[in-house]
């Protein structure tokens, strides 16, 4: 089988109703992910995630799903220890799942109660490339 993932999301941004909880929580998870992670006044990015206060309007992210990718089970049995130190509940621990064979994913809810997933694609053999570069020329 062969599928095509390409950057069909710009951005994403997820605005929590505390950052003071919701930062560290988000931190942690992508570190553990092998994510680099940037902070920011009252945020912080990586890659193309945002992770931003809730702001003057108050409205806060609710009910997303988000899955990011780990290379392997480490990975993601990392990930589900990382949130769980730092204030995520449990959502599913790691292990494989039926959704498809070799499918191993492990979930959190975040601070505001967001299903947070990772998971890895065991039948995945190869990548065309381990990241996508995008060059602006000025």
């Amino acid at each position: 089988m062969r599928y095509h993932v390409g950057r069909l999301i710009a951005h994403l941004d997820i605005r929590v109703s505390d950052p003071a909880t919701a930062l560290p929580f988000y931190t942690a998870i992508l570190t553990a992910l092998g994510q680099s992670v940037e902070r920011l006044e009252d945020a912080i990015n990586s890659d193309e995630l945002y992770v931003t206060a809730s702001g003057t309007t108050g409205r806060v992210t609710r009910d997303l799903h988000l899955c990011f990718q780990a290379a392997d089970r480490a990975m993601v049995d990392a990930f589900h220890a990382a949130g769980l130190a730092h204030g995520g509940r449990d959502n599913g621990g790691p292990g494989l799942r039926d959704y498809h064979p070799g499918y191993y994913a492990a979930f959190l809810l975040d601070p505001d109660g967001n299903n947070v997933e990772a998971k890895v694609d065991e039948r995945v053999t190869a990548r065309s490339a381990p990241v996508i570069d995008i060059v602006i020329d000025s």
